[in-house]
């Protein structure tokens, strides 16, 4: 007698559940949309919820991997100018040491002028340092911005047909410590957003 009365009480606690999920999954055809139930009639619960590895989502989306391209080369032009100048000014200090050690200067007031303007210069070259630096962290902040609104808008849309409660970003494990891979949406989004930017591009 008291093992019947316990496997009535898993049956109904069984039933519960499957009701809870139920009403709260959703109302399509009276299922909800995580649950499943096997060929051995055993019920599977899928939460409605999916997480997408941004790491490999920047190294395989097309459009990031040109942005982050396009800044690598801006930046390696800005500091070869920089490089080529500063070059220049450290040649031209050599010269003016030497002149200075030789008394090649007519005057006193003559080798002043040219350590001021050397020290000008070496103002001038900072500042533009200063500058790109600046502007390479507004455009890396820019494109970054366009990153996150390009993959939000497209989650959205995304998400109208898949109707995931909650969509998790995950960076290099940081969010999430383990998951079962059916929660890894990370590869079908990479595919379409590269469909997506490729139609665009054309």
């Amino acid at each position: 007698m008291k093992n019947i009365s316990l496997i009535i009480n898993a049956v109904l606690g069984v039933a519960v559940i499957v009701l809870f999920v139920m009403v709260l999954g959703g109302k399509n055809s009276g299922r909800a949309p995580g649950v499943h139930f096997g060929s051995d009639s055993t019920l599977t619960v899928k939460l409605p919820i999916a997480y997408v590895n941004v790491d490999s989502l920047l190294l395989n989306y097309q459009f990031a991997k040109e942005s982050n391209e396009t800044l690598l080369k801006k930046q390696e032009d800005s500091r070869l100018d920089l490089n080529v100048q500063a070059r220049q000014l450290q040649g031209e200090m050599a010269e003016f040491q030497r002149k200075l050690e030789n008394n090649a200067f007519l005057s006193r007031e003559r080798a002043e002028q040219e350590q001021n303007r050397l020290m000008r210069k070496e103002q001038d070259l900072q500042q533009l340092n200063a500058k790109l630096s600046q502007e390479l962290m507004e455009v890396q902040q820019k494109v970054s911005e366009e990153l996150r609104d390009t993959i939000n808008a497209f989650l959205k849309e995304y998400n109208k047909d898949k109707k995931y409660e909650m969509i998790i970003s995950n960076t290099a494990s940081d969010n999430i410590l383990l998951a079962n891979d059916g929660y890894d949406i990370t590869q079908e989004v990479i595919e379409l957003l590269n469909e997506r930017y490729n139609k665009k591009k054309k």
